[in-house]
């Protein structure tokens, strides 16, 4: 078992908030620790290398579900490697497809600022507020935003998630 850790050291070890490690747990991605006889969880050096192992992965990109996937490979004796390379080939060829729908909506809003522009000089857009917005932009861009809109969220969520955990007395 090794050391016995309480979660705000398990914090600080791994950088992780003591919110997002007992929602690791709640999760099943971290086994349920012992309990002091004061209720305090106490975790192992092998718990703090899984969390350890869990951030990694999460700065990797996957999703908790393909690491819990990746966690159960290894806990079953099977390599996880294989499954996690089929895992970065997927990341990869979606992260190709999202720069090339990024690609086409620069061009889409070049072309648009340059057309506009040209418009502009010649005469003012007509529109009910603005024609430039209105005439507006094609379907290919609304790939990129939607997905850079989550980036956002998901950016804005573990902000938050750092902050309130900071917060939390009960380490």
């Amino acid at each position: 078992m090794g050391a016995s850790w309480k979660i705000g050291q398990v914090a600080r070890q791994t950088g992780l908030s003591t919110r997002t490690i007992r929602y690791y747990e709640l999760e099943g991605l971290l086994p349920r620790p012992t309990r002091t006889e004061a209720g305090y969880r106490l975790y192992s050096d092998d718990d703090v290398q899984r969390l350890e192992f869990i951030r990694k992965a999460k700065v990797l990109g996957f999703a908790l579900e393909d690491i819990r996937g990746v966690l159960s490979l290894h806990a079953g004796n099977r390599p996880p490697c294989v499954h996690v390379l089929a895992l970065l080939d997927q990341k990869v060829a979606f992260l190709d497809s999202l720069i090339n729908s990024l690609q086409e909506f620069r061009g889409e809003l070049a072309r648009l600022s340059g057309e506009t522009r040209e418009q502009l000089a010649k005469t003012p857009l007509s529109g009910r507020i603005c024609g430039i917005i209105e005439r507006g932009i094609h379907a290919k861009g609304q790939q990129a935003i939607t997905w850079l809109e989550g980036l956002g969220k998901a950016t804005a969520r573990s902000s938050t998630l750092a902050t309130s955990a900071k917060k939390d007395p009960r380490q």
